[in-house]
């Protein structure tokens, strides 16, 4: 659990202060401290000086005792009568010259914290006091009066803008008269990149100072020295950064040293976005060679395939959507799962277990939507349907006061919330999030860990009584939980079960996606308000300054909706074992349909093919031919493997026999480029498809042409064969589907063709291909547009603008879902076929022509002339593999992906074999 196990931490680093920044109230700044007395009861018998801290803040003054026992003293600036130094020769001065160094503030009020160390509400003192502290530099005692006498000002204001503004101002010119300590630096020999001001963030909470990154570290130095002097991180050692918004604002920058933890190494705040971006840049430059930048689409792609959890997947699309274990505002959202809290034995089988994940939870109960509904319909311009969020920093601490309660104190100003408020129960909470008026909140990661402790009060928290005395300790859990543990055990079991993976893709389409905004939000009864939307608000353009802070501290209570990542519909995860054999190694045994004693051919044929692409970067050159005078276009291969016919720019159709290694037919239908050809079942016609308009039937057991097919008005680009009829792409812009009743060779009779459809593009298609059902086509053009269409209705699905340049080849996973293609522009594509949506793109050196894959590696055949392998998830060449002295234009491979043969630009074909 990554915001306890970092709360941890800290207390383990930091154990003898009790001071911390969450003693400060929101947006007030930690300036400096000087170690003093508290004098109390000056001047009489029993006078005492308290050894300790005097922290001066923005807007209080703190005193921490050096011993446990005495409690915390925070004056808020607001409430002094008085600040002064008293001078020598005043009657009433209660210092001497032997005890100079004093300071007196008088107020009508102050708080006591931490008596005896024990976290518990702030104890209010009012009526007038007088404090007195004396320095032990009696010199600084004119300077600090001085900036208590500024800041006192600032908190006097009437207005909350202008006391921002005088603070600020006051920060800034701190800021200036400082920078970076560069004997700070790990090494001598760094070299300094670039220096600037920052603020550290922590939730609830940020503190200002110097960033300052060189050529082997990031350093952060914080202007009151707290809670360390500089924290450090080591570039060599990060793995992820990211651009935040914080504050609705384009100036948070996240690092993380980690590659799964929720929880960042630093967060830093800049005053502007140039210095952000700027040392994004520098970092990002740095981190190039070591590390792939993630995407929404490629995280799903390997959720998808099963490569993330349900789990890992949320956490990457938190982080992706600017949701940050650093920013309460922004704190990391989990859906409810189950909807079950009342039976003693959780039944993961049945749906009504589950939450309905289609639906915000603030339409789940349909009598408080329609109510809702109403009231919604009667609104005026903006209109939302919840007056709440789903995520908010009181919901957060609500589920983690017992763990974190120092940060519900510093929210509510020094005070529990209400015992009959609090988390008490898992079946309360949930109950009331369905019939509430005004509850809708979600969960947050914890829940979903293997940390318990939040759901006991360990601490021994005094958090009230509810109404019928009963004393607030643990979170009553489900019946069906024999403890903490074991409920988040099941509830971990629950977010990974079959139900939520058929299902979480529609949860994701409302948080994350198109259901966010915009009609389908309103269909979907997903409507907030507008000023929890990225862009809802232009902080900018509000001149006023005391508008602009009343409204940035609304939203910041209120919650924040997620940065949209996706804008169409979210696809769902491939799960049945024969969708795809990628994810077979997830499958366990007890899971499998199929037990180790009855296993068909298909499920052997399936694990010899896994075994291959496991495999494939032992691909070895086994023989190579020049049989062509011209860059070869096309391989098709016998059923038997005897038999190697290819096409050539040359005009030829040439066979080469693999047993006798000897080019045994050379056939020329015209004086144009042939462009692909095949073999149809049975192995007696080989179809060729040529520049020259025209497809040609070459009778293989006669040795003649067969037929000739004149189907197009411009060169016939790649030709497809599947359960009797023909597919032809074609530079004349148009995809024509054929029904060919052969005709009987000996007799000399023609072929019949029947054209059933012309799908029309509006520029030339380069390259086509099927889904394993033969129900939906893939069209690329010479101008990187990818089409998707229903062949059995002849109607388009979807078109994306996926390269810059011409779609060399393109090609269905094994199980139909995902679509790839590759480009002129270097770059592979994945689409998910069922959404039309791009969900991951990998860009190479050079374009790559041809490539075979097997829905996660992808074996490609480039500009050069090597054969690549590719980690797609990864985003990465895994193997290189060299092979033709030009570009590799075609590749063949045999069913069990244990052969390969490929054609170049060189003239030649290559033979490879797999050396296991």
């Amino acid at each position: 659990m990554a915001f306890i196990r970092r709360r941890r931490l800290e207390q383990e680093l930091y154990s003898k202060e009790r001071f911390s920044l969450l003693l400060l109230n929101l947006e007030e700044y930690y300036f400096e401290q000087h170690t003093a007395n508290h004098i109390i009861n000056k001047g009489c018998r029993d006078e005492r000086k308290i050894r300790g801290s005097l922290k001066i803040c923005s807007k209080s003054i703190i005193f921490e005792p050096d011993e446990n026992i005495q409690p915390i003293i925070k004056i808020p600036l607001r409430d002094c009568i008085s600040i002064k130094a008293p001078e020598d020769n005043e009657a009433n001065n209660p210092f001497t010259r032997e005890t100079s160094g004093g300071i007196s503030v008088v107020c009508n009020q102050a708080f006591l914290i931490k008596e005896r160390n024990i976290i518990a509400p702030y104890k209010t003192v009012r009526g007038t006091t007088e404090h007195l502290f004396q320095l032990d530099v009696a010199g600084k005692v004119g300077d600090v009066v001085q900036t208590l006498h500024q800041l006192y000002r600032a908190s006097c204001l009437d207005k909350m803008g202008d006391q921002a503004a005088m603070i600020t101002a006051i920060l800034q010119s701190r800021l200036a008269r400082t920078s970076f300590d560069k004997n700070r630096f790990q090494s001598i020999s760094e070299t300094l990149n670039m220096e600037c001001k920052a603020e550290m963030v922590t939730p609830l909470v940020t503190n200002p100072g110097h960033v300052c990154v060189t050529d082997a570290n990031l350093y952060f130095q914080p202007l009151n020295g707290y809670p360390k002097p500089v924290v450090q991180i080591t570039l060599q050692n990060v793995r992820r950064i990211y651009k935040r918004r914080h504050g609705l604002m384009p100036l948070g920058l996240e690092v993380f040293c980690t590659e799964n933890d929720l929880c960042s190494d630093i967060y830093l705040k800049f005053y502007s976005c140039q210095d952000r971006d700027e040392l994004y840049f520098l970092i990002a430059t740095y981190l190039e060679n070591h590390i792939t930048e993630h995407t929404a689409e490629s995280y799903m792609l390997q959720w998808q395939r099963g490569h993330l959890s349900n789990y890992e997947y949320l956490l990457h699309l938190n982080n992706l959507a600017d949701r940050s274990c650093n920013d309460l505002s922004q704190y990391p959202v989990f859906p409810w799962i189950i909807a079950d809290y009342s039976s003693s034995v959780l039944d993961l089988t049945k749906p009504e277990t589950f939450r309905d994940l289609s639906k915000p939870i603030g339409a789940l109960n349909k009598e408080r939507l329609d109510r809702l509904l109403t009231r919604y319909q009667e609104m005026p311009e903006p209109k939302f349907m919840y007056g709440s969020h789903y995520s908010s920093p009181g919901y957060v601490l609500f589920y983690l006061v017992r763990v974190a309660p120092e940060y519900m104190l510093c929210l509510q100003n020094g005070k529990f919330d209400h015992a009959d408020r609090t988390f008490n129960s898992l079946a309360e909470t949930w109950k009331n999030c369905l019939d509430g008026a005004t509850d809708f909140k979600e969960l947050i990661p914890e829940f979903y860990e293997n940390d318990s402790s939040f759901l006991v009060n360990s601490l021994k928290l005094d958090l009230g009584k509810r109404q019928g005395g009963k004393t607030v300790e643990d979170v009553e859990l489900p019946p069906w939980a024999s403890g903490p543990d074991d409920f988040l055990q099941k509830s971990r079991e629950a977010l990974e079960s079959q139900y939520v993976s058929e299902h979480l893709h529609e949860w994701i389409d409302i948080v994350f996606g198109y259901k966010q905004k915009g009609t389908e939000a309103v269909a979907a009864h997903n409507v907030f308000h507008p000023l929890t939307y990225e862009g809802g608000v232009d902080l900018n353009s509000i001149m006023d300054p005391n508008e602009k802070v009343a409204l940035l501290t609304q939203i910041l209570e209120f919650g924040q909706t997620p940065k949209q990542l996706f804008t169409v519909p979210h696809p769902q995860r491939i799960l049945s074992k024969s969708s795809s054999r990628t994810s077979f190694h997830s499958i366990s045994i007890t899971e499998s349909p199929v037990s180790l004693h009855e296993e068909s051919f298909e499920d052997l044929t399936e694990e010899s093919i896994t075994l291959a692409w496991n495999n494939i970067a032992k691909l070895k050159l086994d023989e190579q031919y020049k049989i062509h005078k011209e860059a070869i276009t096309g391989i098709a291969v016998t059923s038997n493997g005897s038999s190697v016919f290819t096409t050539s720019q040359d005009s030829t159709l040439k066979m080469f026999s693999k047993e006798s290694k000897t080019l045994q037919r050379s056939v020329s239908f015209s004086n144009m480029a042939l462009s692909s050809c095949l073999i149809l079942p049975g192995d007696t016609t080989v179809i060729s498809s040529s520049w020259d308009n025209h497809i040609y039937f070459y009778s293989i057991a006669f040795g003649r042409r067969q037929d000739i097919l004149m189907g197009h008005d411009d060169a016939v680009s790649k030709i497809c064969w599947r359960d009797g009829r023909l597919y032809s792409a074609s530079w004349d812009s148009t995809v024509k589907v054929w029904h060919c009743v052969p005709g009987e060779t000996l007799s000399n009779k023609k072929h019949h063709f029947e054209l059933l459809a012309e799908l029309e593009h509006d520029v030339s298609v380069n390259t086509i291909d099927l889904n394993a059902a033969n129900t939906v086509l893939a069209s690329g053009t010479k101008e990187g547009t990818i089409s998707i269409w229903d062949v059995t209705t002849a109607t388009m699905l979807h078109q994306l603008s996926c390269h810059s340049g011409t779609v060399f080849d393109a090609a269905f996973s094994p199980d139909s879902r995902h679509l790839l293609s590759a480009g002129e522009d270097c770059c592979f594509k994945v689409i998910d076929v069922q959404t039309g949506m791009l969900i991951s793109s990998v860009t190479a050196d050079e374009p790559q022509r041809c490539f075979k894959w097997d829905g996660n590696t992808i074996l490609s055949g480039s500009q050069s002339g090597e054969l690549l392998i590719w980690d797609l998830l990864g985003g990465k060449v895994t193997e290189r593999i060299r092979g033709h002295t030009g570009g590799v234009m075609s590749m063949w491979m045999n069913e069990q992906c244990n052969s390969v043969i490929t054609g170049g630009e060189d003239k030649q074909i290559i033979f490879w074999k797999l050396q296991y």
